[in-house]
């Protein structure tokens, strides 16, 4: 069991939680809401362990396995097998069980001796840690994640960014922690991997909490919902499932509503009889108590909720340019052994909207970061035309200065503006007072989404290369990403699992890897969507 006891928690001067007091217990399944920047990510780092509060204990009562929205991996030459398997330290014995079994065969009789003394060891260590069948079950929680032998045979650097979450997301399941923390577990995953990660959530005998857009996640999975409420610095627990709490709540709200507007009518009819008796010297004392009564009635009911403020994000008009301001000849990459895609061709056409389909793994990152001149293909080169202006959104924000603070990413992204300016636009995408001085390192995952976006805004690109562009943002943030997708003139290269991202481009085109075969596109594609 996780307990929480009197927690503050604080993003530089900024209060984001106050006096919250919670545990989590087998069999909880929480999910934890709250608008982007409240703190949520915040929140579960310090339960994690990977944070400090400002004020208040956590006492994890267990191993806790948390998934970050941006995980590291560490040393990127692992396979990605032992990784998953390091979650209950087996890759250790696993190696030492091999490296015994090889040295058996020593013509050395001594040598082998000891060699199969170590043999024994590390099979008895293994017995302990479950055996082959913990081996057989990492493996069939990676399958499920889209993640098949083939892919757990190589190493990390080889796997895409959405293979090496997966990775991560497959470890921590398979750690068996009495405490699951996970923000945003959907991200990169299809449909099929989505409906088994509800079913193993529902049926998980641990703790739980989960931070997700995936509303259709929250409705399945959650029996608790813990609100982060970013304007009252609070955390409100509703001890019930994901449908009966958004009805509690705006339930909820219409209470103080009413509360606050009748409190309020009271306090005024009493202020304005405090200052007709406050004219009399007789009952200046009364009237004062009047007063001090008013603002009592006052401090006691909770002012309404603002209402979230939600990122206006609006592409300007692109810089003019020629008619194919970007093209791709001959393009092949190759990880070692494994040949991601080879001898592809491509064209974009000013204004033209392109999106990239493939099934997980088949190189549709590694395409825009070779458009994008993050990385150098194997053959072949990318020719920019006449013109070309290159904004790219990346998936897992490689474009942003984490060491630099939000002000100082902004103003690289936008020498001509100055700083006023420059302020101005982060204010509406919800960067304020002290936010724009935090390192971009410390920012959540809709954070980060939201700056790298203003970046973008500023940038006056001709063509936008986007990485999974609505990943981590909440439904109203989403849907101003989704129009400004829609309105933009310039031409787009798009990345997505997200249907309703691919319905706002309306491509022309598609390219579809590891092929490259490329085809105007139609309504038959639409099914590949949430399956690339």
């Amino acid at each position: 069991m996780l307990v929480a006891r009197d927690l503050e928690v604080r993003a530089g001067a900024r209060l984001l939680l106050e006096n919250a007091s919670f545990q989590i217990a087998a069999g909880d399944k929480i999910g934890l809401v709250g608008r982007n920047g409240a703190g949520k990510t915040t929140l579960t780092r310090i339960l994690a362990g990977q944070g400090t509060p400002a004020a208040g204990t956590v006492s994890p009562g267990g191993e806790v396995g948390y998934l970050p929205q941006d995980p590291r991996t560490g040393d990127l030459d692992v396979l990605a097998r032992d990784r998953v398997l390091s979650a209950r330290d087996l890759d250790r014995v696993l190696r030492r069980l091999r490296a015994a079994e090889e040295q058996m065969g020593s013509a050395d009789d001594a040598e082998r001796d000891r060699a199969m003394a170590r043999y024994a060891r590390a099979e008895a260590e293994l017995q302990a840690g479950g055996g082959y069948a913990a081996e057989a079950e990492a493996a069939r929680i990676a399958s499920n994640l889209a993640l098949p032998d083939r892919v757990l045979d190589q190493p990390l650097r080889t796997l895409s960014g959405g293979q090496r979450r997966r990775i991560e997301l497959a470890r921590i399941l398979f750690s068996g922690a009495e405490t699951l923390l996970l923000d945003e577990p959907t991200n990169h995953l299809d449909a099929d991997s989505i409906a088994w990660l509800r079913g193993f959530l529902q049926s998980y005998p641990g703790g739980l909490i989960v931070i997700s857009h995936d509303t259709g996640l929250l409705d399945a999975v959650v029996t608790k919902v813990f609100h982060l409420d970013a304007n009252r610095s609070a955390l409100d627990v509703y001890s019930m499932n994901w449908k009966r709490y958004l009805a509690q709540r705006e339930t909820d709200e219409k209470r103080r509503r009413r509360e606050r507007v009748n409190a309020e009518r009271k306090a005024d009819q009493l202020r304005t009889q405090a200052a007709k008796m406050g004219a009399k010297a007789t009952k200046a004392v009364a009237a004062q108590n009047m007063a001090r009564r008013a603002d009592k009635l006052l401090a006691g009911i909770e002012g309404e909720r603002v209402a979230d403020k939600v990122a206006k994000i609006r592409f300007p008009e692109p810089a003019p340019s020629g008619r194919t301001p970007l093209t791709g000849h001959d393009l092949s990459k190759t990880y070692g052994s494994l040949e991601v895609f080879t001898g592809v061709d491509l064209a974009i056409d000013r204004g033209s909207k392109v999106v990239i389909l493939g099934l997980n793994g088949a190189g549709k990152t590694t395409m825009l970061r070779i458009l994008a001149g993050m990385e150098d293909p194997d053959t072949g080169e990318v020719v920019p035309g006449h013109g070309l202006r290159l904004g790219y959104y990346a998936q897992e924000h490689e474009t942003l200065d984490t060491a630099r603070s939000v002000l100082d990413n902004m103003i690289s992204a936008s020498p001509h503006l100055n700083d006023t300016e420059v302020r101005k636009i982060l204010g509406s995408f919800l960067f304020t007072g002290d936010d724009v001085d935090k390192p971009a390192g410390v920012l959540s995952g809709g954070e980060k989404t939201r700056l790298a976006l203003a970046m973008l805004v500023v940038s006056g690109a001709n063509v936008l290369l986007l990485d999974e562009p609505t990943n981590n943002l909440d439904p109203a943030s989403r849907t101003e990403v989704l129009e400004a997708i829609r309105t933009y003139s310039g031409a787009v290269v798009l990345v997505t699992h997200d249907e309703g991202a691919v319905d706002a481009l309306q491509p022309d085109r598609v390219l579809l890897l590891p092929d490259g075969d490329e085809d105007l596109w139609s309504a038959t594609y639409s099914d590949l969507v949430a399956l690339a």
